[in-house]
């Protein structure tokens, strides 16, 4: 009885304090939070993009530095070419220039062995019937029947077929043509520049029915030529008079005016007027009181070329006071035939 009892108040005094003291319930565990997550998920794709960027940038620098490797390299390769090709051209002019000199050396010394009047060496024309057919400087042997030493001449074997040994040239101004009677008689300037041939050389040169070319050139690079089927000039004791005929040309006739007078210098006065025409006009030439022509005129410069009438004159073409760039005077046998 006592047992049961104590039994019953042991469970009313646990009733009691399980009232006083109830027990809490278990929480749910707390849904995660949707608006965290996307942050997270556009942090990451932001670091994706700053990793891409960063390599696009790389590549593309390196692609600009390929690029401009390339570039160097090409340039490199370009101007290496362009000196190969300069040495070759270089290597081809000098070749050429002693197979020509080769040439010269053989010629002359097959003039030292000439027995005939068809073997002889008398002007460029000979040369070129002789397979010489390079323009430039050769030498002519001696004329014993003049007396003449050996003379170095230019030869023109390109225009109008050839064979012209030029009598003079007017292309860089460096030598003054004002000169007295003796070096017109003997000639003067450098064979490669400008120059006179000589009157005796000229005189013994046309001893056959000749031909005279001049070749001109203004300061605006047109050119003109006048050509004269009959030259001859008589010798010394006669003063080198001229002698002319049958023109043809684009130039017009502008030495018909000098025909058949004297050759006059600053010392030796032969023209037809009261003036010295060569003092006057500053050269040696043929002149007759005084001039249609001045080949041998000072050489004046573009801006000064217009202001003068003491040139390189032409009446024909550019008038009295228009001094030409560039002149060739040149001749040859009429009986050529290239």
């Amino acid at each position: 009885m006592l047992k049961s009892m104590v039994y019953v108040a042991m469970l009313l005094l646990l009733e009691d304090t399980t009232a006083q003291n109830p027990i809490k319930k278990r929480l749910a565990p707390p849904k995660p939070s949707t608006k965290g997550q996307c942050c997270d998920e556009v942090r990451s794709l932001k670091v994706q993009v700053a990793n891409l960027t960063s390599i696009l940038e790389e590549l593309s620098r390196k692609q600009e530095s390929d690029l401009l490797n390339v570039v160097r390299q090409m340039l490199e390769l370009d101007k290496q070419s362009r000196q190969q090709e300069a040495r070759v051209t270089e290597a081809e002019s000098k070749y050429s220039e002693i197979n020509n000199r080769v040439e010269i050396i053989q010629m002359q010394a097959s003039q030292a062995v000439t027995k005939t009047s068809s073997d002889a060496i008398y002007d460029c024309a000979s040369l070129y019937s002789k397979n010489y057919k390079i323009s430039g400087e050769y030498r002519l042997p001696a004329d014993d029947f003049l007396g003449t030493p050996d003379l170095d001449v230019y030869c023109d074997m390109e225009t109008n077929g050839g064979g012209w040994t030029l009598i003079q040239r007017r292309k860089v101004g460096l030598s003054s043509f004002n000169r007295d009677w003796k070096q017109y008689k003997s000639g003067f300037g450098t064979i490669r520049g400008d120059f006179w041939l000589g009157n005796d050389n000229i005189f013994r040169l046309t001893r056959q029915p000749t031909t005279l070319r001049i070749e001109m050139e203004d300061w605006e690079g047109e050119t003109r030529y006048a050509e004269y089927k009959f030259f001859t000039i008589a010798n010394e004791l006669n003063s080198y008079k001229l002698f002319i005929a049958n023109y043809s040309g684009t130039a017009g006739d502008s030495l018909r005016y000098h025909n058949n007078t004297n050759f006059s210098s600053k010392d030796k006065d032969n023209d037809k007027c009261v003036d010295n025409c060569a003092d006057l006009r500053k050269g040696g030439y043929w002149y007759n009181c005084c001039t249609d022509s001045n080949l041998n005129g000072m050489y004046y410069r573009l801006g000064k070329h217009t202001k003068n009438s003491d040139g390189i004159t032409w009446y024909g073409w550019h008038g009295p006071s228009y001094s030409l760039k560039k002149v060739e005077m040149k001749i040859r046998p009429q009986g050529f035939r290239p």
